[in-house]
């Protein structure tokens, strides 16, 4: 693996592709988060966000273009629908350290919460169980659910339940947070549950792509904003510009629409 040094992206997209058969999704897609830097992407449903970022961390394949990681490219075999990478502990690697934060939580059921905070570093990563014990309730109590170590996913909240998945991807000590709409599913009181924990890690420095239908949200944290439509990026840009002053109607559209 190359040497990253801190000017080196920890992510860069180049012309990314993708397609589901004959539908293309993302057309050809560029996209860049540096180190410490919130990268928002916005747009509106089916405009390519969501897959953009499972692209990222290689849950999705792509048909075209390059995917990097910390100055490292994904090696691939194939092409077109046919391509795939090629070397299979090359994405574990890269995937473990891009911890992804789903819009519906995804704990185990039959584990407690400090149990599913646990589970990828000690399974996965082979780390020490005490160890990683002692950091999962640090991160449980970051997120501000210490006392839920012993609960069971049931018995929380929405709102608990995504910032227990929040401690579970922090555990993994990932180069890079990517969140898939990680508020959509939660009721507004509960959403600012989360809002206000994801504030805090971009307050900490941390390297994060969101994807969010919450505009106040991307406005807040983002060092960049992405503005998606139709599988191609329309507009991107500090999120002063790209909220105060849209240069193209589409953008304009969509955020007179998302703030009616």
């Amino acid at each position: 693996m190359p040497d990253a040094t801190a000017d080196t992206p920890v992510i860069r997209i180049r012309n990314l592709h993708k397609s589901y058969g004959p539908l293309e999704v993302l057309k050809g897609v560029d996209l860049t988060a540096p180190r410490g830097h919130v990268v928002s992407l916005i747009g509106s449903s089916g405009s390519g966000k969501s897959t953009l970022l499972r692209c990222c961390n290689l849950l999705e394949e792509s048909q075209e273009g390059d995917i990097e990681f910390e100055g490292e490219a994904v090696r691939w075999r194939g092409q077109g629908l046919n391509r795939h990478p090629s070397d299979r502990a090359q994405v574990t690697r890269m995937r473990t350290n891009l911890s992804m934060v789903f819009q519906q939580f995804n704990l185990w059921s039959h584990m407690t919460i400090l149990q599913n905070v646990m589970e990828a570093p000690v399974t996965v990563l082979k780390r020490d169980p005490a160890e990683v014990e002692a950091a999962a309730r640090k991160y449980l109590a970051k997120v501000g659910i210490a006392d839920k170590a012993d609960a069971w996913p049931a018995q929380l909240s929405g709102g608990q339940q995504q910032r227990a998945a929040i401690a579970r991807a922090l555990c993994m000590e990932p180069r890079a947070l990517l969140f898939d709409e990680p508020t959509s599913a939660l009721d507004p009181e509960l959403e600012q549950e989360v809002v206000k924990v994801i504030k805090a890690l971009a307050e900490e420095g941390r390297t994060m792509i969101l994807v969010t239908h919450d505009m106040k949200l991307a406005a807040d944290v983002s060092d960049h904003v992405v503005f998606l439509h139709r599988g191609k990026i329309e507009e991107e840009g500090p999120p002063d510009r790209l909220f105060g002053n849209p240069q193209t109607d589409r953008l304009r559209g969509f955020l007179s629409a998302t703030s009616a």
